[in-house]
């Protein structure tokens, strides 16, 4: 069975909403800062943006507070054709919590991490379909260490559930996890050296 490319599917909407001369609306999940650079130098462009930072499994507490205010300081220095806006969604990490529970003890990059996915893109998906955006997607596809087809998996039954487009995209390709780091270069952005939850951090 052929892979979706999904950064083609992506260009190919973003050729569509030029032809139309429009600019849709796009709730963007983040999980960082350095992660969203890349991201957002490539879409605002193209989209009018807001950065939905909503990450209840990062622990502890003050690292989370850390990289928030990372986000609204790259956000206020990136140079964008189209708005960035920025929304934080509520911390309780024991929603992250009770949804991996039974799966603490998985493997990195397993399971576990992909109820993470869905928790947080659930998360979009409801504030997208109530804030009438036109599409939402998240920055996590453009680590190396995440898994882009499982992401976009979530991402689209999600869509059918809630009514709302979502934007398939891996944004690793096109030299985009390389072009983060330059840019977190540029910036002088923290970059943690773990995923975030409490499991990621013992395999530091």
């Amino acid at each position: 069975m052929n892979r979706r490319n999904y950064q083609k599917e992506l260009e190919q909407i973003i050729h569509i909403c030029q032809k139309e001369e429009k600019t849709p609306r796009l709730l963007l999940h983040s999980c960082c800062a350095p992660c969203s650079s890349y991201v957002l130098e490539y879409l605002s462009s193209y989209f009018s943006i807001t950065v939905f930072y909503y990450n209840p499994n990062i622990y502890p507490p003050e690292e989370i507070t850390k990289r928030a205010a990372e986000q609204k300081r790259l956000i206020s220095q990136l140079p964008a054709v189209h708005p960035i806006t920025y929304l934080e969604g509520s911390y309780d990490p024991q929603s992250y919590y009770q949804a991996i529970k039974g799966h603490e003890q998985d493997r990195e990059g397993g399971e576990r991490c992909f109820l993470c996915y869905h928790l947080r893109l659930k998360e979009a998906a409801k504030l997208a379909r109530s804030e009438g955006y036109d599409y939402f997607t998240t920055t996590l596809s453009i680590s190396p260490l995440k898994n882009a087809d499982k992401l976009n998996e979530i991402g689209e039954e999600l869509a059918k559930e809630y009514g709302v487009a979502y934007l398939s995209s891996d944004f690793k390709k096109k030299n985009g996890y390389q072009r983060s780091i330059e840019l977190s270069r540029e910036h002088e952005l923290y970059r943690q050296d773990y995923c975030g939850c409490v499991f990621s951090q013992r395999k530091k």
